[in-house]
């Protein structure tokens, strides 16, 4: 490991090896290498380490090594004085001054003689593009399964990535990322569009090795060709971008493209022009002066050339790779990539071409809406799809031939077989799309016995309000989930609470209960009451299994301040508190909509909105095939239940051998139970304990429907098996028919139905807006550990 006095040399290597391939010459430059210099390196031993990593001892010589220290720093450009380095001496003033930019720059004897780049580039070890999979293998990858970025080095290269660009890349993302109200191009030239499609990896000549990471100081050649403007234009872009160079367009139409450096005739004379050969259809470079005669004295933070186009192809690996990865990571990368720092909206922009080319146009995956409504219906018969448009009009007319999308409901056949077997209770949220255009994704969450969750329906919609609340929910009734006694969770909403007060919608006791996520309860609760300590005493309420327990908990908050008390007393009480539910909850006192995004729906926020139904089918599929295989694994080797209720049983039964057991009632199986040792922070001492009823005294029995402490030392008193007083939602059978109906694999688009209706186009209003900057709307509040098994969060 280096030590503290050790400073970092980025090694440029300007001996060209050329090779001629049918496309044109093909620039073979190594990648710029990481040499750790320390106090006692001499200059030979630097000479020789450069020589060796790049395997040309006795081949080349080292022509010059150079540093350069800044001189003066304004508000966006940065003056220094270069230095040259020909001895130890001059190695060790080098790297005394940590503030310089130490660059070294390695010519062959056969090269021509090094020009000094006017900006100081940070180097980023190159990045191998991630192979990308089918559509449905990208969008139906494992939960678990994590693509690692820079595992496939140089060998050559080991040098630390620079800090920030990949920190937080696999975290959680998806609340903290900002997304901008803007798609519009920021770069302020006109030199067109670059589609990274072609552009990737393709580029002949220098602009391949420039799009794969390369130094990018080759020069261009007459006669180099490229397949298309796009892939010349970015070969131009990335070549003043290495340089740190600026040049202008002077020409430019369909068959001609000229460039001027900008201080053309001003002490430089570089100048390219390319023109496309008609017969073949390729674009070539007809003149080339090169390279640049001027050395500039500053360097800027950002670059003209380095428009949303040219980053769009360098972070496409990452975005094809992790849909969701953050606009801050994909900054620092592009920033850390190319030397030169863009804002953040041309990030965003570049993030947004990026989908569109992996993924889909943002436009026209709404007209693909239809024709992935019928396909999946035939893919999969029994599934339901909803589709609502609403009118389009041109001055005053209607538009017959097109529609602007308005709401999607749908969900697949095994999810509505899968809602029979969980827990006799949902959680419903919206969560906001990023892209192009806004919308609310809405979602329906069940649990099984073995406490997964599982998404079962699922809603495109214009934003979380009556309506739209009420078009989910009635759906969500009419087919998912027509079970009397239902418990729906969600938030305070004042738009689901018009949809299930509803008369007609079907949601109102006592067919269906509502409760409230404490979750939000809390967040709500925080806004008026800043204290972390009196919201914990809140939770602790929230989550007390018994009236007494409640009562201590809120006595304390009473003490604490009387105004807290009163903001809960004005909700009812069976809304938010488990001892008052009745035994709905399960022991559930959040809606879960957190981790069904990070486990299940990973990055669909990002898609344009027919590869986000896409993706829903594809995840789960995967999520059905994984969660039956395990749960038939299980019933396999004889097991009756879930490992979530075997683990609760196992610390159960340790706790119920500090138990006195009296037996009462033989005939009703009532007793009661004193405890020897204290078993936790609020104890009744003596607890009265129904077999018969499935009730104890501390409300774990009725709250979780399996036996508690209590109940199992009743149990081993009278020598009876626990498992007659387990609910059924939580036997391997059960947990097993949630997953036992699969998917059936996609038919491919060209065997689709015809679509015959009008063109589905999004609708204008939903587009982001062009102006300002984006700011979050989002209440921060601190990470929230869910809790199993219904016990409270620790103090």
């Amino acid at each position: 490991m280096a030590s503290e006095d050790s400073f970092l040399v980025l090694v440029h290597h300007r001996g060209s090896i050329k090779r001629k391939t049918r496309s044109g010459v093909k620039f073979t430059d190594k990648d710029p290498l990481c040499i750790i210099v320390s106090p006692t390196t001499s200059y030979d031993a630097l000479v020789s380490s450069v020589l060796e990593k790049l395997g040309l001892e006795g081949v080349k010589r080292v022509k010059k090594f150079f540093y350069r220290i800044p001189t003066t720093v304004l508000h966006d450009t940065v003056k220094y004085d270069c230095f040259t380095i020909g001895s130890d001496e001059d190695l060790q003033v080098g790297g005394s001054n940590r503030n310089a930019n130490t660059i070294a720059t390695v010519a062959g004897s056969s090269s021509r003689p090094a020009v000094a780049s006017s900006s100081v580039p940070v180097y980023e070890p190159p990045i191998q593009p991630v192979a990308s999979p089918s559509f449905v293998v990208d969008l139906s990858s494992n939960v678990g399964d994590v693509v690692r970025y820079g595992e496939h080095l140089p060998t050559e290269v080991q040098c630390p990535t620079p800090a920030g660009v990949w920190k937080g890349l696999f975290d959680d993302q998806d609340d903290d990322d900002v997304e901008p109200d803007m798609i519009a191009d920021d770069s302020g030239d006109d030199l067109g569009a670059t589609d990274p499609r072609r552009a990737t990896g393709q580029t002949a000549g220098f602009g391949a090795r420039d799009t794969e990471g390369s130094a990018g100081m080759t020069e261009f050649q007459v006669g180099q060709q490229f397949q298309d403007k796009d892939e010349a234009l970015l070969s131009v872009k990335t070549y003043s971008i290495r340089r740190g160079v600026q040049y202008k367009v002077v020409e430019s139409d369909y068959r001609r493209y000229v460039g001027k450096c900008f201080e053309f005739g001003n002490g430089c004379t570089w100048l390219i022009r390319l023109s496309l050969r008609q017969r073949k259809g390729i674009w070539e470079v007809k003149r080339y002066n090169g390279p640049h005669t001027y050395l500039a004295t500053s360097i800027s933070s950002d670059h003209r050339s380095l428009d949303y186009h040219v980053i769009a192809t360098f972070i496409m690996p990452m975005v094809r790779a992790y849909a969701s990865v953050n606009i801050k990571v994909l900054l620092n990368a592009t920033a850390a990539h190319f030397g030169f720092r863009p804002t953040y909206r041309r990030i965003w922009m570049a993030k947004q071409k990026a989908v569109a080319v992996i993924y889909g146009d943002w436009d026209e995956s709404y007209n693909e809406l239809p024709w992935w409504v019928l396909g999946v219906q035939l893919t999969m018969p029994g599934t339901v799809a909803v589709l609502k448009t609403c009118p389009v009009r041109v001055g005053g007319q209607l538009d017959e031939s097109h529609a602007y999308f308005h709401r999607l409901f749908w969900t697949f056949p095994p999810c509505i077989e899968a809602f029979r077997h969980c827990k006799p209770l949902v959680s419903i949220d919206g969560t906001h799309l990023y892209g192009k255009y806004g919308g609310t994704l809405l979602v329906a969450i069940a649990q099984d016995g073995n406490s997964n969750i599982l998404p079962v329906a699922f809603a495109l919609v214009e934003g979380e309000n009556a309506e739209s609340w009420s078009f989910f929910l009635s759906h969500l009734r009419q087919h998912v989930t027509p079970q009397p006694g239902l418990l729906v969770i969600s938030d305070r909403h004042n738009g689901i609470k018009a949809a299930l007060e509803a008369p007609d919608g079907g949601w109102l006791p006592p067919a269906t209960y509502r409760a409230f996520c404490i979750r939000h309860v809390a967040g709500n609760f925080a806004l008026t009451f800043k204290g972390k300590d009196d919201r914990r005493l809140l939770v602790n309420a929230a989550y007390a299994k018994t009236e007494v327990e409640f009562d201590y908990w809120f006595d304390i908050l009473r003490s604490e301040n009387p105004a807290m008390c009163d903001w809960a007393n004005r909700i009812e009480y069976s809304l938010w508190t488990q001892y008052c539910d009745e035994g709905r909850r399960f022991g559930h006192m959040t809606i879960n909509i957190s981790e069904c995004v990070n486990s299940i729906l990973k990055g669909v926020r990002n898609l344009p909105v027919c590869s986000l139904a896409k993706a829903t089918y594809g995840r789960l599929a995967e999520l059905f095939v994984r969660k039956g295989r395990e749960a038939e694994a299980q019933m396999g080797t004889g097991q009756q239940f879930s490992q979530f209720l075997v683990k609760c049983i196992e610390a159960n039964l340790k706790t119920a051998r500090c138990f006195t057991v009296t037996v009462y009632d033989r005939d009703n199986s009532e007793y009661t139970v004193a405890e020897t040792t204290p078993t936790g922070s609020f104890s009744l001492g003596t607890y009265r304990v129904s077999l018969g009823s499935q009730t104890c005294d501390c409300g774990y029995f009725q709250a979780l429907h399996f036996p508690c402490p209590h109940a199992l030392a009743c149990c081993a008193y009278s020598r009876l098996t626990w498992e007659p007083y387990v609910h059924q939602v939580y036997r391997l059978s059960f947990v097993f028919g949630v997953y036992q109906m699969g998917f059936t694999p996609p038919i491919p688009e060209g065997f689709w139905p015809p679509y015959g209706g009008p063109t589905v186009i999004p609708d204008p209003n939903m587009r982001r807006a062009k102006e300002g900057h984006p700011r979050s709307t989002r209440i921060r509040t601190n990470s929230w550990n869910h809790c199993q098994a219904g016990l409270p969060p620790s103090m």
